[in-house]
């Protein structure tokens, strides 16, 4: 690592106690500095994750957050799903205490080379599929970020000349300072987490963040056919490089490609990358066929523009599962799809009235209370020859603690349909 004296001794709160707050926590425990992590939850994971903390004497509040807790704090370092609003950064605010987000305090220790991946869909692969490329060229990669490791999880272990494929939601971008990747991509941008942000602007403006300490020793990667994207290359000190999709390549492949050619990575070994690629759990994944219906797991598709892509990848009539927390999504735009290649929608969660009524007269719609009563009611309603689909274009939380917790359960579900028909 560098700036490993950055801080020690230094008194630090960290906001939110999940994998991200976990691993901030070690981490800077490790480096010598005086460690607190609060969170508002009590529940049986903060719980978990503060048993796992105690024994290192790390100073804990769970169920609350208080004033005593921030006052007389050097830093603040907040998870990524933490609001401005939250009352730990209204006092950090009040008390002049710096905050930063968990990608901001690994970058300062991170001496390896980041490749840093945003966008609205498709974040997930394209990192993936990055790593992938840059291991089969012989060289060590670390893959983090939302995709579900953080990043501080693993900077201990790098070193100069080291890889990091990154991805990083707009909530991550929040609070970052210095943040500097050598390559930057932006895949696309459409609407999403408006239950967030104000508008569009402001989400775009997050969005924005990845590219903002950039130079020109650095280079952004834009999607060409996305306009909003293409625009951006205005704004940019950065070596700008397109992509586009072909007939031969998918819009991931192109970005993955292009990022590729930068750094010097042959397009054979990509394309045999490619051919090798399983895909991603949670997403479009295969579960079981039980009776001629197959079982798709998308969990991981919380937005809209995810779920119509995986309507267009499955040739055969759907029953969709769908529904969670909304994100401000305008579901009228899938209503024709689902007209076209639904045989029925299963709806769950607290966006269940709002998805309803946005399919208008789509007649075969009913509703569940349970994912897994979900999975039953779905098989029931499916035919021979049909695929029944978890995507539920709308976040986890409320229900389940992340997707890939729902992604789990729904496939839990699916195995135990299986058992019951199978007798197994």
């Amino acid at each position: 690592m560098k700036n490993i004296d950055y801080f020690k001794n230094k008194k630090i709160a960290i906001v939110g106690l999940a994998r991200s707050g976990l691993a901030c926590a070690n981490l800077l425990y490790d480096l010598g500095a005086d460690v607190s992590v609060t969170d508002n939850q009590d529940n049986d994971s903060t719980r978990s994750y503060a048993s796992q903390l105690r024994a290192k004497n790390i100073k804990i509040e769970i169920g609350r957050h208080s004033q005593d807790f921030i006052r007389g704090k050097d830093l603040l370092v907040v998870s990524p799903g933490i609001p401005d609003v939250a009352l730990p950064i209204v006092l950090a605010k009040q008390f002049q205490i710096p905050v930063i987000s968990e990608i901001e305090l690994a970058w300062i220790l991170c001496p390896a080379t980041v490749i840093a991946v945003t966008g609205s869909n498709g974040k997930t692969t394209v990192t993936t599929l990055i790593a992938n490329a840059l291991e089969a060229g012989g060289e060590r990669v670390f893959i983090l970020g939302n995709i579900g490791n953080p990043f501080c999880s693993e900077v201990e272990k790098m070193e100069a000349g080291d890889f990091v494929s990154l991805e990083v939601s707009s909530f991550q971008l929040e609070k970052i300072h210095e943040f500097k990747p050598k390559i930057a991509l932006i895949l696309n941008f459409s609407c999403n987490h408006l239950d967030r942000y104000k508008d569009l602007q402001e989400y775009l403006a997050a969005k924005k963040r990845i590219f903002m300490n950039q130079d020109k020793s650095d280079y952004l990667v834009l999607n060409c056919e996305d306009p909003v994207v293409r625009e951006l290359a205005k704004e940019t000190k950065a070596k700008v490089v397109y992509f586009s999709k072909t007939p031969d390549l998918n819009p991931n492949q192109a970005a993955v490609l292009a990022v590729a050619s930068i750094l010097g990575i042959n397009k054979e070994l990509c394309l045999e990358v490619f051919r090798e690629f399983k895909g991603i759990e949670h997403r479009l994944e295969y579960v079981a066929e039980i009776n001629n219906v197959t079982f798709i797991n998308d969990s991981k598709s919380t937005t809209i523009d995810s779920t119509i892509w995986a309507f267009r990848n499955i040739s055969c009539p759907i029953v969709l599962i769908a529904g969670g927390k909304d994100k401000g999504s305008d579901y009228n735009i899938i209503s024709d799809l689902i007209r076209e290649k639904a045989r029925e929608v299963i709806l769950i969660g607290e966006a269940r009235e709002k998805i309803k009524n946005a399919l208008g007269g789509f007649r075969a719609i009913d509703e569940a209370s349970t994912l897994e009563e979900a999975v039953n009611l779905a098989f029931s309603k499916a035919k021979s020859g049909d695929c029944v689909l978890l995507s539920p274009m709308c976040s986890s939380f409320g229900m389940f603690l992340n997707y890939e917790e729902r992604g789990k359960i729904f496939k839990q579900a699916v195995f135990d349909l299986a058992k019951n028909n199978y007798g197994a």
